[in-house]
């Protein structure tokens, strides 16, 4: 089969011909109709930050089932599914209690290794989904209604993780919310869900107006936009950013959500964020944040750091798309054959189209 591989210190992926993956008693084979492709497994596979190669990359799949093994009783052949990618250990103090993506012994299918243990699930289900079959355990393994696509069942996995942050937000009913660089897969599935937690307003920080004003409309919250194409080209210097969004919501967020990817410019825009207030950070910024305590103190902020999301927020997406409280299908808004996924990655990493959501279709 073909697969989008990268080998060690490799720092490229590439299409490669391997085995289709054999079935264990308890596994099962999906065919790959949909699989996501996001911007942060090239990233990372490209800087050498990858664990566990070689591998095949892909963390978000859906697809039909081509084979189950024999132990297994709750999946059929011939069903639609998408793969949660998350693997754990099943029986540890945070797969027990909804805090299953910390397990010391997790990783995602497809991306990355969080552990350094050996012989553990992971290392049996490390390849991931951008290729025309991938194996997972049973437990994993979730059937998909008729309404929700192969394409919007792939990218749950996002969705979930934009729930997950909006929980760690500790969001009440009427609370304000400061969004920054929005405008991706997870800042527009915020948006999505911005409706279902009875959010009063929110205010968006990004690089391009134009591209702002076009996820605003997600929402039926009201929603404010400062752009930094608005600002002056000294606007760093200037604090610019930070009086903006001072005189915006004079008052204070609840919350500021924190989806930068790398600098800390940006973060000029915490000068918005309320006393009691929570910072949520879900960017992967790797910059030092120039905060000082006595402002932690002072304004008794709470910082809260997530990734990915637990099997039980998969689980009330899932529910949510299927009882149509829930719609993303306007969120995916660039699709790909698998024949022209290097194409695909150019343009995620070029960031010449407004993509919000990517999928290669198989």
């Amino acid at each position: 089969m073909q697969a989008l591989r990268l080998q060690p210190r490799a720092f490229k992926e590439g299409i490669e011909t391997v085995p289709v993956p054999q079935v264990g008693p308890l596994d099962v084979l999906v065919k790959v109709k949909a699989a996501g492709l996001a911007p942060g497994v090239l990233a990372l596979g490209r800087a050498g930050m990858l664990q566990a190669l070689p591998a095949t990359l892909g963390h978000e799949t859906a697809g039909t089932v081509e084979v189950v093994g024999e132990q297994v009783k709750t999946v059929a052949v011939g069903s639609r599914v998408r793969i949660h990618s998350n693997v754990n250990c099943r029986k540890c103090e945070f797969c027990l209690t909804d805090r299953d993506q910390t397990c010391p012994e997790a990783g995602l299918m497809g991306f990355q290794g969080f552990t350094k243990r050996k012989g553990t699930l992971f290392e049996t289900y490390r390849d991931g989904g951008l290729a025309e079959y991938i194996r997972a355990p049973y437990w994993l393994v979730d059937e998909l209604s008729d309404n929700i696509s192969f394409d919007v069942g792939a990218k749950l996995h996002e969705v979930a993780t934009a729930l997950c942050t909006l929980r760690k937000a500790r969001l009440k009913p009427g609370s304000n919310v400061i969004i920054t660089a929005p405008t991706g897969a997870v800042g527009t599935c915020l948006l999505k869900l911005a409706d279902l937690f009875g959010i009063n307003r929110i205010i968006l920080v990004g690089r391009s107006t134009e591209r702002l004003e076009a996820v605003k409309k997600l929402t039926q919250v009201r929603v404010d936009i400062i752009a930094l194409d608005k600002l002056s080209e000294n606007w760093v210097t200037k604090k610019e950013l930070a009086r903006a969004v001072a005189q915006a919501i004079p008052e204070g967020a609840d919350a500021f959500i924190d989806l930068t990817p790398s600098g800390t410019d940006m973060w000029q825009a915490l000068s918005g964020l309320g006393t009691n207030g929570t910072l949520v950070h879900l960017g992967a910024n790797s910059s030092v944040l120039p905060l000082p305590m006595v402002a932690i103190m002072a304004n008794c902020w709470t910082i809260v750091g997530t990734r990915n999301h637990s099997r039980n927020d998969a689980l009330t997406v899932l529910s949510w798309l299927k009882t149509g409280r829930l719609n993303v299908d306007d969120l995916i808004t660039h699709k790909w054959p698998f024949g022209e996924i290097e194409t695909a990655i150019e343009k995620i990493r070029d960031r010449s189209l407004p993509i919000w959501m990517c999928v290669i279709n198989f």
